[in-house]
């Protein structure tokens, strides 16, 4: 199956505009922490969870949604956000707890949410997969072809609410995709320490569905088995659970003294990164110059970099503004 080169292009684009944001986050991070572990409110408060590498996952199937499409994250989801659509200066302030921000600073990285594009992300294990199920529900009950998607990490399928999930939405054929990303580590346990099964794809049968497994982070074998799953569900024929084996370049989290990593984990990982690969495929495949892609480059990096200014200059939120939309409001009288 050819993928179109319009689909081609934005998945490059969106990859490099994924990974340039991530890779800006490491550095400015840290300003205004102390060393090692980066501990202080700096310049961008709270944790941060960052998925440089892991982008294939996150484009493969967002070059299939529409707009009325819901997509769900878990706490690494920054990679999902852009592939869907969320704008991507307000994500930006929203990390940086500034009240241009999409939930005008109060939720930071873990709890983004952008009802104009459906997306949105819990910051608790498991958390979105039954919030996918309901979104796919209600698509249903409403007679729309609409879709919904649920990202988790490996260590996610291991949680209640991912059986539950699948459970109910294969009982009621929901459409409905669960995208498991297998990063290796829940945290810093590895998956073969974790989980009975080689991978989550076969637990797919447990239910009735299909699984498919997507190796070694291909960008367009998980365009292709994205592009089934999706029009499955389109045709009511229910779910598909997906597992892509990807990869984590940075720590669970930024600051993580990664001791459980082999030596030259990251450095052998690198090596095989699905950017680069997809960029050599486009070229030898004729869809556009090394020219051309360095413009689309140029452009994603100008798009990210107009972000972290644009959160820069926002403002901090005073006074009542840091209360506005957390109580209740209720008449007078």
């Amino acid at each position: 199956m050819a993928i179109p080169a319009d689909k081609l292009m934005w998945m490059y684009e969106t990859m490099v505009k994924i990974r340039y944001f991530e890779e800006t986050m490491v550095k400015v991070y840290t300003e205004g922490k102390m060393p090692v572990f980066n501990i202080g409110a700096g310049t961008v408060p709270g944790e941060m969870h960052l998925a440089a590498g892991q982008e294939p996952a996150a484009v493969g199937i967002c070059a299939h949604l529409r707009r009325e499409d819901t997509v769900t994250a878990p706490h690494r989801p920054h990679h999902h956000a852009i592939a869907k659509g969320v704008d991507l200066k307000r994500m930006t302030a929203e990390m940086f707890g500034r009240k241009t921000g999409l939930g005008k600073g109060k939720g930071g990285h873990m709890h983004l949410f952008d009802p104009g594009v459906k997306f949105s992300c819990s910051g608790i294990v498991g958390a979105g997969m039954p919030q996918a199920v309901g979104a796919a529900l209600s698509n249903k009950m409403n007679n729309t072809d609409w879709v919904a998607v649920a990202f988790a990490g490996e260590g996610a399928a291991n949680s209640g609410a991912f059986h539950e999930s699948l459970n109910l939405a294969a009982l009621w054929k929901l459409p409905v995709i669960m995208v498991i990303e297998d990063n290796a580590y829940g945290i810093s346990v590895p998956k073969s320490k974790s989980t009975a099964v080689a991978n989550n794809a076969i637990r797919a049968a447990a239910y009735g569905i299909p699984g498919a497994l997507v190796k070694d982070n291909d960008p367009l074998e998980m365009y292709r088995v994205a592009e089934e799953a999706v029009d499955r569900a389109r045709r009511g024929e229910g779910p598909t659970l997906i597992e892509i084996e990807t990869y984590r370049y940075l720590g669970h989290f930024q600051g993580d003294p990664e001791v459980y990593r082999e030596k030259d984990e990251v450095s052998h990982l690198r090596q095989k990164d699905p950017i680069e690969r997809l960029k050599r495929y486009v070229v030898e495949q004729g869809v556009a110059g090394e020219q051309e892609l360095a413009g689309l480059e140029a452009q994603a990096k100008r798009e990210v970099d107009e972000a972290y200014t644009f959160a820069r200059d926002s403002a901090w939120p005073r006074g009542e503004e840091a209360l506005e939309d957390v109580f209740a409001k209720t008449s007078e009288g």
